[in-house]
């Protein structure tokens, strides 16, 4: 008879009290600080002032640690699902507010992966299931709700369109240097969004 005890994977044990959770803010603290291909074990546990033992009961590898970081940490929330009424509003709610491109400390741990995302398959699996999924989720119900409400027309390609406002933010930010200031994201969202979703263009 099969041991279901030695097939079955193990579940790490979690860290004990709120140790765990402090563990996680200063993983999301260190990315932020040096990036992702310079963080060590050892700089995680210095910063959150545990042992490194400790840190490898519970994630095995420092991806692990980062990706369980980055989408539980208090520091990069998920933004919260926004009902202003129209497109523009919900777009300026999920973007300003906690979470939002405004908000340094996600940005800055954005701006950490970024070098190793392209080569790490693991890192960059795990990125897009557990950060930027539930992120996905929200702007798609965003989009969602605009087309029941008619504010996008016939036609526009929704799909494209619902990626386009952190794209730009994005280059804006990694590859041209420019903040991400609140009316920079007024300025995309009134002069390529809002036209975009009407079917017409900019004047």
């Amino acid at each position: 008879m099969t041991d279901t005890a030695e097939t079955t994977p193990r579940q790490r044990p979690r860290v004990e009290g709120d140790r765990e959770e402090q563990i996680l803010e200063a993983t999301v603290d260190v990315v932020a600080d040096l990036g992702y291909d310079r963080l060590t074990m050892d700089a995680v546990a210095t910063a959150a002032k545990a042992s490194k033992a400790t840190l490898y009961r519970r994630w095995s590898t420092k991806a692990d640690l980062v990706v369980d970081a980055i989408s539980r940490a208090k520091g990069c929330p998920v933004p919260e699902a926004v009902d202003t009424g129209s497109l523009r509003g919900d777009l300026i709610a999920l973007s300003c507010d906690e979470g939002g491109f405004t908000d340094k400390l996600p940005m800055s741990v954005m701006a950490g992966l970024l070098t190793a995302l392209h080569r790490d398959p693991d890192l960059q699996r795990a990125f897009q299931e557990l950060f930027l999924a539930p992120r996905i989720a929200v702007t798609n119900r965003i989009y969602e709700r605009a087309v029941e409400r008619g504010e996008i027309a016939a036609g526009v390609d929704v799909a494209l369109l619902s990626t386009t406002l952190p794209a730009v933010i994005i280059h804006h930010a990694f590859i041209l240097g420019v903040e991400p200031t609140e009316d920079l994201i007024l300025r995309v969202i009134d002069n390529v969004i809002l036209p975009a979703a009407r079917g017409s263009q900019a004047s």
